[in-house]
């Protein structure tokens, strides 16, 4: 059921959910630099996915309150913002404020519009969907004054990169932050949703911007009625829910503060391996070397010094090329983070056209891709006149979709990936996008950077992340003359008259209109008229989950935790990518072997994300990504870990298996922040299947620690200032949670001991945060404690 964690969820009565679903984060960029990878792309999605587009399809038919948006239309929380967002309900007569939970992190995009909305775990929704009522700790709220105006040139990237990283140091984790002051009248309603949709990546459970004039001037410039809009503000006014910063300001109270002047916002990126390592990019090429220096970890790579220049030469399709470490080979214009702002893709657009019309043209092995997140982006770029700069530094339009930030980034040239293999080239990629974890957006990019779109293209100019913008040369373009960053590089004035005369209200409503009507591909789906779905147990991309089986109508209760093994032993920031990765799947990887073993060929492997409908690749795609690290493997990276009782070095998937074989329960030590990243729903379904029965961590992410509970998998903090290996913890123990057998005895946050085979000891705080969360506990999860529910209700 992964596929509903791109639905949005609003709540119009108590009595039904309505679920609006956008079929997203499934294409590809397989084509680029070629005015036909839109359709090329399109086609070959349908290809890959039909049997899972096939299920959404009997899905939209088979459950009332349900609207489905077809693949192709967009990225949700950009088609969320453009059209879905009602900020205030009229149902009969009745209005009451929108509000909307997904099953995708960056749901608090909308929170830019002034909807109160997060991201929650797919398991939650499910149940949620099915009537479940959701649970939270009330949360404490940060408020976030801003002040002054962004300078000239600075981009609103740039902002959220700055936000993200202030956010990230403060501590957010499980609140909101509200946003406010004179400086917001300063950030158009764009700006403003792309510092709430990175929210998941400064930990915040929302960043919220109360509605302003400047929100009901987004509302018209969108197609919503005049109508619409008027009743709107007059609610909102009504219930003191409206801001006018042309009235005295009532003070505020908050759990904590931070304060930002615009002014001071600098153009950055971030980077190589986390979003909140922000760099700015005055320093970038100096940190770049510092982490060519440093020892591997999240600003470091260990090139021995001797390496570090080295020269890599190679024939792409006849040509001479030509890679260094910090080569550019990805340069993607993606994501819903910036897709749907119109001054920075506009912008990237000005970047391409001044640089062609100065000679300069991006490299030919470098993979460019522009890839927006509605079509409401290609009608302005096509408006202004735009879009052929785009195609000429092969920035062409690859699809409506997340692509290379959620990991679609298709595969490299061969003679680029073998030129990176074969010469252990440390490679960069730069996106637009939200995320850049080790592994995430491709396999032989070490090195990736979040960035502006402007700065998106600047980089793919220069080819290379190692260059100070500042003092060198982009390159070299007409009549030999060197070309800098300062002669592409468009005013905010320029970005501004382009803005104004290129992005029309007609635009929104013309996309919009037809939204729902799908595509040719989509409305030659067959769709079976049964109310059940009938199972295929031959297919190898949607199987019958097994969480219901052996399922009785009774709880089984707490379940005991003795003498576990260690199945992982994790240092900090353990992303849902590293446990449950979105991208291609290896070909030496156990899901592999389970596809070629049903005879699906090497080319036909696709996705972990396209593959997410079946259990038995997901489980086996569960720890599999390459850029993990372990701590038994003592500084080797890779998905593998070792079998304690024997030494082996397995797979984790085989290592799991053969836990489960022996009758061994299994835990997971981590550090802080364990589970960052998306809200991922197979990254607890999958430990859950290995057998997992409890995670140890400093720390966790909010959304996966959710999920875990939702999997009835035990989540525990160390104590503050404790950890694995401050108590001396090798993983190598025998772990047991002395936790009491009567659910009844169990508190949420209580302390619980943990004794190990060889006479340790420590306390650990219990993260079962509610009472509803000890029920989902003992139930054995949330689906079986809903549908015992359901069952219930019926008799």
């Amino acid at each position: 059921m992964r596929w509903l964690s791109w639905a949005v969820m609003r709540t119009r009565s108590i009595h039904w959910v309505p679920v609006d679903l956008v079929i997203d984060h499934s294409v590809q960029v397989d084509v680029a630099r070629s005015s036909n990878a839109l359709q090329s792309n399109m086609e070959l999605e349908f290809t890959r996915n039909r049997e899972r587009f096939g299920f959404l399809k009997w899905g939209s038919t088979a459950f009332h309150n349900m609207l489905v948006v077809p693949p192709g239309s967009g990225i949700v929380h950009q088609v969320n913002l453009e059209y879905l967002g009602r900020v205030v309900f009229n149902t009969d007569g009745i209005m009451y404020p929108d509000s909307v939970v997904g099953t995708d992190s960056h749901t608090t995009m909308i929170d830019g519009l002034g909807v109160a909305g997060w991201g929650v775990g797919g398991i939650e929704a499910e149940a949620t969907m099915l009537g479940q009522p959701m649970s939270m700790v009330l949360p404490g709220v940060v408020g976030f004054k801003l002040t002054g105006k962004l300078r000239n040139g600075v981009t609103a990237t740039d902002l959220v990169l700055t936000v993200t990283q202030m956010l990230r140091k403060h501590g957010v984790v499980g609140k909101f932050v509200e946003f406010h002051g004179e400086g917001m009248g300063k950030l158009s309603l764009a700006d403003r949703a792309t510092i709430a949709n990175m929210s998941p990546e400064y930990g915040a459970t929302m960043g919220f911007f109360p509605v302003d004039h400047v929100t009901l001037d987004y509302l018209r410039l969108t197609g919503r009625s005049d109508e619409t809009v008027s009743m709107i503000e007059a609610y909102l006014r009504a219930n003191n829910m409206f801001v006018d910063y042309n009235e005295p300001q009532l003070e505020r109270v908050y759990s904590s503060y931070l304060a930002l002047d615009l002014d001071e916002v600098e153009p950055c990126i971030s980077g190589p391996k986390r979003p909140h390592d922000r760099v700015t990019l005055k320093d970038m090429k100096s940190d770049w070397h510092a982490c060519l220096d440093n020892k591997v970890g999240f600003k470091g790579f260990a090139v021995p010094k001797e390496q570090q220049d080295k020269v890599v030469k190679f024939d792409f399709n006849g040509q001479p090329a030509e890679l260094k470490h910090g080569s550019v080979v990805i340069a993607a214009i993606t994501s819903c983070t910036n897709t749907s702002n119109p001054s920075v893709m506009l912008g990237a657009a000005l970047v391409a056209k001044k640089a062609c019309e100065l000679g300069l043209e991006v490299k030919p092995w470098v993979k460019t891709s522009l890839a927006p997140g509605s079509g409401v982006v290609t009608k302005y770029l096509l408006k202004s006149g735009l879009q052929e700069y785009f195609n000429k530094q092969g920035f062409h339009l690859v699809g409506y979709g997340c692509t290379t930030c959620i990991g679609n980034s298709g595969e490299l040239h061969e003679s680029v990936s073998a030129a990176i293999t074969e010469n252990d080239v440390v490679a960069a990629a730069v996106l637009s996008g939200n995320r850049n974890f080790e592994g995430r957006v491709h396999p032989l990019t070490r090195a990736n950077y979040l960035a502006s779109p402007p700065l998106v293209v600047a980089y793919a100019l220069a080819g290379t992340v190692d260059i100070d913008f500042e003092k060198e040369p982009i390159g070299v373009g007409k009549d030999g003359k060197e070309v800098f960053f300062r002669d592409i590089w468009p005013t905010t004035e320029e970005i501004a008259e382009v803005v104004q005369s290129s992005v029309l209200p007609d635009m929104f409503k013309s996309t919009y209109e037809a939204i729902t009507k799908g595509n040719p591909m989509w409305n030659e789906l067959p769709v079976p008229e049964a109310s059940l779905y009938s199972w295929d147990s031959n297919s190898t991309y949607i199987h019958e989950p097994p969480y219901f089986k052996d399922m009785t109508m009774s709880p089984p209760g707490p379940h005991a935790v003795k003498n576990a093994y260690c199945l992982l032993n994790f240092g900090d920031s353990i992303t849902t990518d590293h446990i449950s990765p979105a991208g291609s799947i290896h070909r030496d990887s156990p899901a592999a072997k389970y596809l070629l073993e049903r005879g699906v060929d090497r080319k036909d492997f696709n996705s972990y994300g396209s593959r997410r409908g079946n259990d038995e690749v997901m489980a086996r795609g569960t720890f599999a990504n390459i850029r993990i690290v372990n701590k038994f493997l003592g500084g080797e990276v890779g998905p593998k870990t070792i079998h304690v009782p024997t030494g082996e070095k397995l797979s984790v998937f085989d290592a799991a298996t053969k836990y489960k074989s022996e009758g061994h329960d299994t835990i997971i030590l981590a550090g802080a922040e364990y589970g960052s990243g998306s809200s991922r729903d197979w990254a607890a379904k999958g430990p859950m299947l290995l057998g997992v029965k409890a995670v140890i961590a400093k720390s966790f992410e909010r959304i996966h620690r959710s999920n875990l509970v939702g999997m009835g998998i035990i989540p525990m903090c160390f104590k503050a200032g404790e950890d694995a290996d401050s108590l001396g913890l090798t993983g190598h123990e025998r772990y047991t949670i002395n936790l009491p057998t009567d659910v009844s005895e169990i508190r949420p946050g209580q302390d619980v001991t943990i004794t190990t085979d060889d006479d340790k000891s420590f306390t650990c705080i219990l993260r079962f945060d509610t009472e509803v969360e000890l029920a989902y506990y003992n139930h054995g999860g949330i689906l079986p404690y809903v549908i015992r529910n359901m069952a219930g209700a019926q008799n």
